[in-house]
């Protein structure tokens, strides 16, 4: 029936006019699951902060510094530099730091160097954050800070956990109810959702909010690769595909563009929720595809669809669609009905050396793909210089990486493709601990290089392992791929806060 299916696009065209109208309606909606991948950039970025003294503060010191109001700290002050001494109107002296406070007990003189007693006092007060970059995050809202940092740290990975969940649901819902029923619901999920995080009143309804998005982003995001497989021949297939991850990368791009406008964490996300709305409006008119109602044996559906793929493609199409005995048959040919097929499972994967190998192979692949991908989506923010530019930046070099990606697989093939971009992603991690800090454009220049030869092998994968497996187990190798992309991508906001040990950690691991 597939193949018969196929035949389709020889009459009506593998991307028309009807086609190109569903693709890049479908695509669009593409940009609002790049935007919740990474917006945890911002949301949960955790500004300078020190504790706070109790009562008002008059005046204080920062190293050697001249009597500064603690508005003007920030421009001095940085967690490896020591603590900062406040003088409060009572006029007691606080040495303050990021996780502690100490009040002198006989100190009068606001001094920065003291040699006499000092009591401990918690964070009881809360703490002062650096609001000149970011007006209000959940960090600074909800104090996810000193022994609180792990629950901030904890929102990408759990919106991970999500997309993983979302992945395995609504795959196998689209192969039960229809892809088009489960784009609606995601569709609509990602609007409600999104809007519904912003409103969160503390943490945990957040991250079940968050995870619940992540599940209809991450749903969405698999479903639209089935569509736009189903609705475009073989021959602009691979184009097509690759540039869904396109999409995605535009997606990563206005993250750092409403960032950069708004700074404050609700506002900000409600804002990028609100650009998915447009899609709303059109999704209820996206037909099914052809390949799910002939499976369903629902051949007069598929007749009109026909009929009106060749009107809106100015062709004239004989394909007729019979339905016998509850079977499909086509003037191209027909289908057995009825024999008993074998029930495959992972296991069957690896069935021979050969395909065990080939499958460690990829799965390695996919992994280290998704690993890389966002270890250096996630990692641009820290290096160096503005961040805002350099998560863009990030998001830009993707845009030429999967032109080059689809003429270099034509010319050179998948495989000639696929090793050189992983390979020079690899140099450039390499590149990016090797050249000294103070050279920080090097640094971008070597971490864009290596986001764009990443971007290459992790658009790559999923069309090549489709092509490696045969037919009986193609589905199979595609889904426990997948599974192993989502793994890396949990693992994958981890490596990035290695970043608080050492700088280019994150870079070694991935």
């Amino acid at each position: 029936m597939v193949a018969s299916c196929e035949l389709l696009f020889d009459e009506l065209g593998h991307f028309g006019r009807f086609q190109a109208s569903v693709y890049f309606a479908v695509i669009f909606q593409c940009i609002s699951c790049g935007i919740h991948y990474l917006a945890s950039v911002f949301l949960a970025a955790t500004p300078n902060f020190v504790c706070k003294a109790p009562g008002n503060v008059s005046s204080a010191l920062v190293c050697n510094s001249s009597r500064l109001g603690l508005e003007d700290i920030w421009d001095l002050w940085t967690p490896d530099s020591g603590y900062v001494v406040v003088q409060t109107a009572n006029g007691d002296i606080w040495e303050l730091d990021q996780c502690s406070r100490f009040r002198r007990d006989n100190g009068f003189k606001l001094t920065y160097e003291y040699d006499g007693n000092k009591s401990y006092f918690p964070c009881s007060d809360g703490f002062l954050y650096d609001r000149a970059k970011l007006k209000s995050t959940i960090v600074t809202d909800w104090n996810l800070v000193c022994d609180q940092e792990w629950l901030g740290k904890f929102t990408q990975p759990t919106f991970m956990l999500g997309v993983l969940f979302g992945a395995m649901i609504f795959g196998d819902l689209a192969d039960r109810i229809g892809r088009r029923p489960v784009m609606w619901f995601t569709s609509t999920g990602q609007f409600v959702f999104g809007i519904a995080v912003a409103f969160s009143l503390e943490y945990y309804s957040f991250i079940i909010l968050r995870f619940l998005l992540a599940m209809v982003s991450s749903g969405y995001l698999v479903v639209v690769f089935v569509y736009v497989t189903e609705y475009i021949g073989i021959k602009a297939r691979t184009w097509a595909s690759m540039h869904v991850h396109a999409s995605f990368a535009v997606g990563l791009m206005m993250v750092a563009l409403i960032g950069y406008l708004v700074r404050t964490w609700w506002i900000y996300q409600i804002v990028l929720s609100l650009m998915t709305s447009p899609f709303l409006l059109c999704c209820w008119m996206l037909p099914e595809t052809p390949f799910y109602l002939l499976t369903k044996g629902k051949t007069a559906e598929v007749q009109r669809l026909v009929r009106s793929m060749a009107k809106r493609n100015g062709v004239t199409s004989s394909c007729q669609f019979l339905k016998k005995d509850d079977s499909v048959s086509k003037k191209y040919g027909t289908e057995k009905e009825g024999m008993m097929l074998k029930k495959y499972s992972i296991l069957d994967l690896f069935s021979t050396w050969h395909l065990a190998c080939r499958t460690f192979t990829v799965w390695l692949v996919w992994f280290t793909g998704s690993l890389g991908y966002y270890v250096f989506s996630l990692g641009s923010v820290n290096l160096g210089g503005n961040a805002y530019l350099n998560l863009f930046l990030a998001g830009a070099v993707e845009l030429p990486s999967y032109i080059i990606a689809c003429i270099a697989m034509d010319k050179l093939g998948r495989r000639n493709t696929l090793v050189p971009s992983l390979l020079m992603s690899v140099v450039a991690c390499v590149a990016v601990m090797a050249i000294p800090q103070d050279y920080r454009v090097l640094i971008i220049i070597a971490s864009m290089t290596g986001k764009f030869a990443i971007a290459i092998a992790f658009g790559l994968i999923y069309l090549y392992t489709a092509e490696l497996y045969p037919t009986i187990v193609r589905s199979l190798a595609v889904g426990s791929g997948s599974m192993m992309c989502r793994i890396g991508s949990i693992v994958a906001p981890f490596c990035v806060y290695l970043a608080n040990i050492w700088m280019f950690l994150p870079q070694v691991v991935g």
